[in-house]
């Protein structure tokens, strides 16, 4: 089943159920409202009050992000009018000109009523997506422009999350240029490149999105990360893109994780069509300040899992892994004799025919691995230089002594 046009079906209606729910109800008001001025709230002896539009109940994680900003929006003394579509009645749709600006959460719903609210009754709206610590933080500062409140200090905000600091550590090293490949809603697509970019120091190497109404922002961004944009609701070439691009970490659907899974590459669900796996039990939005802890939780750990497995694969000779020790994986390592025997293939290849026994294969697996090639080679140098046919533990002892 292609859930990506599925998805990209019900988001079109969503948003047009919207936009048509919006202008019935409010029509009546248009001839008879002033335009809207958004310092209105000062006349009125009140804190400013905004709309948050663009919420579903079948959102990537809608409920947590509008928690999230209503949070946000408080501490800047600014009260939130309406919540819709999410959980709005009738009569919260007629209320929503008693906000002085909306807020357009998720351009793919929300967009076409912004517009008609607009045009209709002089009702700004904001265009910045507070994903990510830096579109946050220009997203408090838009909302503030619009309201005349004044602006907020960049460097205070920065500390609302840990992001920044684990960015600016030893270990985000690690992180620095890895290949990522993004596919989903215009919404989340288009944060996600801009933080895998700007705050993480990843490499994008494919963007996309199944939502035909922002291929043009998902284009201009993809231009701008120059990389060629991916519009689609076909997850196989999707998949064909994911391919050819090898990237080190998926952001996508639930399609992107079944055809990373396939292709063997770590992914992260950062957009609906999602599984209820991706619905945690937990507070989890996309969006504020808590949101950059959670991407960041969700987008690293994939790519520590995988070094963790890198180097368990690489001590997996070592004696501390072996005989009986217990892996992450929740199954006891393997024992020092299977390894052996995986490896005796190799080991017959040696130099000139020369054959490790038992006792020797045993002795060289407890060398530690980032040295363990250079003493097995000058193993089998000693035993040609003395002729000897067989490596015992007491040939690797001698050898040792030898080129010391």
């Amino acid at each position: 089943m292609n859930y990506l046009l599925i998805a990209r079906k019900k988001i079109g209606g969503a948003s047009e159920t919207f936009y048509q729910l919006t202008r019935t109800l409010l029509k009546e008001k248009v001839s008879s409202s002033d335009k809207i001025n958004p310092l209105r709230w000062r006349e009125l002896g009140r804190r400013p009050k905004v709309n948050i539009l663009g919420p579903s109940l079948l959102g990537f994680r809608c409920r947590d992000d509008v928690i999230e900003i209503q949070r946000i929006l408080s501490e800047q003394g600014i009260d939130t009018n309406v919540v819709a579509p999410l959980g709005a009645s009738s009569d919260d749709i007629e209320r929503l000109i008693d906000a002085e600006i909306n807020i357009c959460l998720y351009q793919e719903i929300a967009e076409a009523s912004c517009e008609w609210l607009k045009r209709n009754f002089g009702m700004e709206y904001t265009n910045t997506i507070p994903i990510g610590i830096k579109n946050t933080i220009e997203f408090i500062n838009e909302v503030h422009e619009k309201l005349d409140l004044p602006l907020t200090n960049k460097e205070e905000l920065e500390h609302k999350s840990k992001l920044p600091w684990y960015s600016k550590s030893v270990d985000s090293n690690y992180l620095t240029g890895k290949r990522v490949f993004i596919f989903g809603d215009g919404t989340h697509a288009i944060a996600a490149a801009k933080i895998a970019k700007e705050e993480l120091g990843f490499e994008v190497v494919g963007l996309g999105t199944y939502s035909r109404e922002m291929a043009r922002q998902v284009r201009a961004t993809a231009k701008d990360l120059n990389v060629e944009a991916l519009i689609t609701n076909n997850y196989l070439e999707v998949e064909d893109a994911m391919r050819k691009a090898a990237p080190e970490l998926v952001l996508g659907t639930q399609m992107e994780r079944h055809s990373a899974k396939r292709l063997g590459i770590p992914c992260s669900v950062i957009s609906t069509p999602m599984h209820v796996q991706d619905v945690p039990a937990r507070y989890s939005p996309q969006m504020g300040w808590e949101g950059a802890n959670v991407i960041f939780d969700d987008w690293v750990h994939p790519l520590m899992m995988g070094l963790e497995e890198h180097l368990i694969d690489m001590f997996k000779h070592d004696f501390e892994f072996v005989d009986g020790h217990q892996s992450h994986l929740g199954h006891t390592a393997t024992n020092t004799n299977d390894i052996l025997n995986s490896d005796e293939k190799k080991e017959k290849n040696s130099k000139e025919g020369i054959i490790w026994t038992e006792s020797g294969r045993a002795e060289l697996t407890k060398v530690p691995f980032f040295v363990r090639g250079k003493v097995k080679t000058n193993t089998e140098k000693y035993a040609i230089l003395r002729g000897i046919p067989e490596i015992s533990d007491e040939t690797l002892y001698d050898a040792k002594a030898y080129f010391s």
